[in-house]
């Protein structure tokens, strides 16, 4: 892989993993709009790889709390401190690791059309924006409740169609649910760690069972550049979050997918 595609790749996988616009729809366009062969999976797995790194440094205080507190809740076998925020996000993770072990072959291989992209990438973003205008959006994360979890983690299982965005639906849906803007991205961005691992995991695997060389130059730089974006994108998403809201990341959706429809669809 040419160098520039590599830092381009693991520039538009960095702001978009993290931002409600769907970082596999960006991953799945831009090879067709530049030219580009497939990147393959060895870079899929090293641009998960830069923004897991990135999330957990970001959120390294908050992870170790509930790290820490859900292990000694485990053992003590009550919760102590963020203990039941620790298991929410365990619970959380489980439907898309079901659909993903049931349906990743579906998805792999008939969902990943530009048409279907063109659909979520707008329902979605239109969602979205509903979601956001809501009124009544106070609840914070202790007031999470299992079932609110429940649905969270069914709308992350949903979010493995491309174009749907893993933050934009889980954020969708705890906006629907009540919780605040804040309380919304930071359980959405929590929520990344566990099914981002286990994403590198599988690629990892299947990296190792190929028989296909690795290039390491460009593994390092886009795992490297997705890192830097993606600490980037999370930064200035939470600080923006309260002035600007949703809306101008529905607005890109909306864009986005008339620009699909003009190259793709017409």
């Amino acid at each position: 892989m040419d160098i520039i595609n590599a830092i381009f790749l693991g520039v538009v996988q960095g702001i978009t993993e993290f931002l409600p616009i769907s970082s596999s729809a960006h991953l799945i366009l831009t090879p067709l709009l530049a030219g580009w062969q497939d990147q393959g999976v060895a870079f899929d797995l090293a641009v998960h790889v830069g923004t897991l790194l990135a999330v957990l440094l970001y959120f390294r205080r908050d992870v170790t709390a509930l790290t820490q507190d859900g292990a000694m809740s485990f053992q003590r076998r009550q919760f102590v401190g963020q203990g039941k925020l620790a298991l929410y996000i365990v619970v959380a993770t489980i439907p898309a690791v079901i659909a993903g072990l049931l349906l990743m072959e579906l998805i792999d291989n008939q969902l990943r059309s530009v048409a279907i992209i063109f659909v979520t990438t707008l329902l979605f973003g239109l969602m979205l924006g509903w979601a956001d205008l809501r009124p009544n959006k106070q609840r914070q994360l202790n007031d999470l409740k299992l079932v609110d979890v429940v649905l969270i983690g069914l709308a992350q299982a949903v979010a493995l169609i491309p174009g749907t965005s893993r933050s934009g639906a889980t954020i969708t849906m705890a906006l629907f649910l009540g919780l605040s803007r804040e309380a919304s991205s930071r359980f959405s961005f929590w929520m990344a760690i566990p099914i981002t691992a286990l994403a590198s995991a599988a690629k990892l695997i299947d990296v190792a069972q190929s028989n296909l060389s690795v290039d390491w130059l460009a593994f390092l730089i886009g795992g490297i550049s997705s890192f830097i974006m993606a600490l980037t994108a999370i930064h200035f998403f939470l600080k923006w979050l309260n002035q600007y809201g949703m809306w101008p990341y529905v607005i890109y959706r909306i864009l986005l997918a008339g620009l699909i429809y003009f190259f793709f669809l017409t």
